[in-house]
């Protein structure tokens, strides 16, 4: 189940609470994944996130999704929001991608996210770009992890879709307070 579609967002706080120790228990990856998403949702505090995840890593680490971010970063609601607005027609090569990137030393919102497109996997490009291969600048030196979940539905689409959402995704980024990298 895509994390979008938010699976345990009926629960209430103490049923996601045992769920995710269950899942810690179970060592479920994927459950503990939608809970530690679903808190994160509802705007957990980032502390509470931040501990749910390093549990889960300890626990599950194995069965964890690609799509979870390994950590805790306020925007990740909006980057849904956002990028849920783009759906493409057609089936195609491209994929579109996000990095989140490290401005902690700089004043203001200590991340940024990149917004990029690929015939590459996401985690194939930000790999390439941390090599230095294509690299752009700005997720060479403040890239710090690929994100999945808010851009799974734009995954292997036509490439003439992949640039027009590329650009209105980072533009509706910029609109709603990011720093935003990329989105040529």
């Amino acid at each position: 189940m895509m994390p979008a579609a938010r699976p345990l967002a009926a629960r209430n706080h103490e049923q996601l609470r045992l769920e995710f120790a269950q899942a810690l228990q179970t060592q479920d990856g994927v459950l503990g994944a939608h809970c530690v998403h679903e808190m994160w949702m509802r705007g957990a505090l980032a502390l509470e996130v931040e501990q749910a995840l390093e549990q889960l890593w300890r626990r599950a680490a194995d069965s964890i999704p690609e799509w979870l971010p390994m950590r805790h970063f306020d925007a990740l609601e909006l980057l849904y929001r956002s990028a849920d607005r783009f759906h493409a027609r057609a089936r195609g090569r491209s994929n579109l991608y996000l990095v989140l990137l490290d401005y902690r030393d700089c004043r203001g919102d200590p991340y940024g996210i990149y917004v990029g497109m690929s015939h590459y996997s996401p985690a194939q490009r930000f790999d390439q770009h941390k090599a230095g291969i294509r690299a752009a600048g700005s997720v060479l030196r403040r890239g710090l992890e690929v994100l999945v979940g808010p851009v799974l539905h734009l995954q292997k689409i036509a490439r003439s879709e992949a640039e027009q959402i590329e650009v209105g995704l980072a533009e509706a980024l910029r609109e709603a307070g990011l720093r935003v990298q990329g989105g040529h």
